[in-house]
């Protein structure tokens, strides 16, 4: 994509946003979060992460919110925390891997935002979130085995986001170029009233 072609993608992508967010999806070291940055830096919006928005709101982190609560009180106030998040002016919202399971989260997606599914691979998945043994779910006897069970049960689900883009072991830049392109195309989709 040249400059030029860069230039134009991001003027169609954010007239067909219409003022709705860009929400990134996918399991844990798909690359929502480097991803979302650069996201946001191109189409000049800012840029939000749900888990730090949820520690700054618990005051604790995503780990010790789920060892004293348990995974459904992080997923209720998740679900809270991005419906706040999506109520007001356009952001890239990049969600943690467990948001687009709730459906009711997913409706208020459906509504308010453009969902994309950053889909990777197992190899790549591991080798990513490896670098980071903080994941709560990853705290077991096989984390791949793990990763493998998570990416069956919500690889169906992820499905159903409005623009899939594969993510692999290249430049950010490269995967936010995609993803612009691919918004770039899309119909201008009607926000719901809040």
């Amino acid at each position: 994509m040249t400059g030029a072609d860069l230039e134009r993608s991001l003027h169609d992508a954010v007239a067909r946003l219409n003022g709705r967010a860009v929400v990134l999806v996918g399991l844990m070291g798909a690359g929502k979060t480097t991803v979302g940055k650069r996201l946001a830096s191109f189409l000049g919006l800012p840029f939000v992460d749900t888990d730090e928005e949820i520690e700054e709101a618990a005051r604790m982190s995503v780990a010790e919110l789920f060892a004293t609560y348990g995974e459904p009180e992080f997923r209720a106030l998740e679900a809270r925390v991005v419906a706040r998040l999506t109520d007001g002016p356009p952001h890239v919202i990049a969600t943690g891997g467990g948001a687009f399971m709730n459906e009711d989260t997913r409706r208020i997606l459906k509504e308010r935002a453009v969902t994309v599914w950053l889909h990777a691979d197992l190899d790549t998945l591991m080798e990513r979130v490896l670098k980071r043994p903080t994941r709560p779910l990853l705290k077991t006897a096989d984390p791949r085995a793990t990763m493998k069970a998570l990416m069956d049960a919500r690889y169906p689900i992820y499905g159903t986001a409005d623009i899939h883009i594969h993510s692999r072991n290249v430049k950010r830049d490269t995967i936010a170029r995609e993803i612009i392109h691919a918004l770039a195309r899309r119909p201008i989709p009607q926000k719901a009233a809040s």
